[in-house]
């Protein structure tokens, strides 16, 4: 019979065996441990009335019932009660005394064996149990559809495959566990990964926003940390507005636009993206809104991009939507913005009716929402300083930023011969707009008045 621990810290207390540390292949048995918990007897038929009252003091551990059978007794109950609040009838609080005394319920504790197995512990407390001392456990994974998607670090790497088994015993709809191996590949967006336990079927679902998709992860870029951004997007359109997605996956914000009743013209080079792009317009029955496209980005805005915009600029006088244009490819979106410089010819439409792009960028420096003003304003050959917005999207990585920058494409850049001076362009002036609020001024040290 395993040893019966009384006295420990809260830690250790709920901790698994110390037995278990440096185990990688999981063995469940192998986290049995006996502790002893205080309990308080009651008779059965008052047990869902005290519980109302005993809240604070009750035991709270997964898979284990706060009130079991007496032994001793068929006609009473034991309340488990947190062995960290309670000792002795003297840590119930005054209040609690007193529903005690109206039940006539006698405030004496008791001690009783608990019996804790792999299924009482949280996969954090296993991980800090296995992996070795003072080493960072995984706590939390990216969850695409049954897939936990993990980036693990070296020190975990030899014990990956307990790690995997683990997320997916703890977390209820996973059924397979991956890691990635590798970078993103920056022409297709997808990864190399291994499946650390569990299905090897990389083929899913997920639900975004009251939206479905439907994809193989193996093969497509999927991040599900970018919902929220996808939201802010799609919010910013109105019926009738016209969207091109540049890099466009699987559809999180061509599907979205294209159901708000915009004019969508969706890219992207991935193979195998475009086809779930083009199953997922079914799926959520938007394809009749949606052209799908599958160019290299530099193409697409030199191809279906520049014909539209000939067509809808003409139309500037009756023309009451706007154009967007989002470009989300972190790692190198910002050097696809050349491509918009001298694009059309004719006569430049008015400022207002301008396209309004919406470039990701990473950055790791220690002004990036500057950093990204830069290097977009050196792509255009113009200062973006005075007429763009800066989003912070996410921290991807200790000292790594995803970063959405916002501007209208200045009719200095687009149209072509046009005697203004790029550095010093003389559309109508815009009202210099701040950089989102999610910066703090010492972080993107813009400009003094932004």
């Amino acid at each position: 019979m395993p040893d019966i621990e009384t006295s420990k810290t809260d830690s250790e207390l709920f901790s698994p065996p110390s037995d278990v540390r440096g185990m990688t292949e999981l063995d469940r048995t192998a986290f049995k441990k006996t502790v002893t918990i205080p309990v308080l007897t009651v008779r059965k038929e008052i047990v869902n009335r005290l519980m109302r009252s005993l809240k604070r003091v009750a035991l709270q551990r997964p898979g284990i019932k706060r009130v079991i059978e007496d032994p001793a007794d068929d006609g009473c109950r034991l309340i488990m009660l947190d062995p960290y609040k309670m000792s002795t009838s003297a840590s119930f609080e005054k209040a609690e005394l007193s529903i005690l005394n109206e039940l006539n319920v006698n405030p004496e504790i008791s001690k009783h064996n608990l019996e804790l197995t792999y299924e009482n512990f949280k996969s954090e407390e296993i991980l800090r149990a296995v992996l070795p001392e003072g080493q960072d456990v995984i706590s939390g994974f990216s969850r695409v559809g049954h897939i936990a998607h993990l980036n693990l670090r070296d020190h975990q790497l030899p014990f990956k495959h307990l790690i995997g088994q683990v997320m997916i015993d703890k977390n209820p709809g996973i059924t397979s566990a991956v890691n990635k191996i590798n970078n993103i590949d920056n022409t297709y967006r997808n990864f190399q990964m291994e499946v650390l336990s569990g299905d090897e079927n990389m083929m899913t679902k997920v639900r975004e926003n009251n939206y479905t998709y439907e994809f193989d992860f193996s093969k497509v870029y999927w991040n599900p940390r970018l919902s929220t951004e996808h939201s802010r997007i799609t919010d910013l359109l109105k019926p009738g507005d016209v969207l091109f997605d540049v890099f466009a996956g699987v559809g999180p914000f061509a599907i979205p636009a294209a159901k708000k009743n915009c004019i969508v013209f969706a890219n992207d080079l991935n193979p195998e993206s475009h086809k779930w792009l083009l199953h997922n317009c079914r799926l959520n029955k938007v394809s009749q809104k949606v052209k799908v496209f599958n160019l290299d980005g530099k193409y697409f805005l030199e191809g279906p991009v520049k014909e539209e915009l000939m067509q809808q600029l003409e139309l500037s006088e009756e023309r009451k939507h706007s154009i967007h244009i989002v470009m989300n490819l972190p790692a190198k979106a910002i050097e696809f913005l050349s491509a918009f410089r001298s694009l059309l010819a004719g006569q430049p439409c008015r400022h207002e009716l301008l396209p309004t792009v919406h470039c990701y960028s990473f950055s790791k420096e220690v002004n990036p929402a500057e950093d990204v003003q830069q290097r977009a304003g050196a792509a255009l050959g113009i200062s973006l300083e005075s007429c763009s917005s800066v989003h912070l999207v996410r921290n991807v990585a200790p000292n790594k930023e995803m970063l959405c920058i916002t501007f209208q494409i200045p009719a200095a850049v687009l149209y072509k011969d046009q005697t203004i001076n790029l550095e010093r362009h003389e559309d109508p002036p815009a009202k210099r707009q701040r950089t989102d609020n999610a910066f703090s001024e010492e972080k993107t040290q813009i400009a003094s008045n932004a």
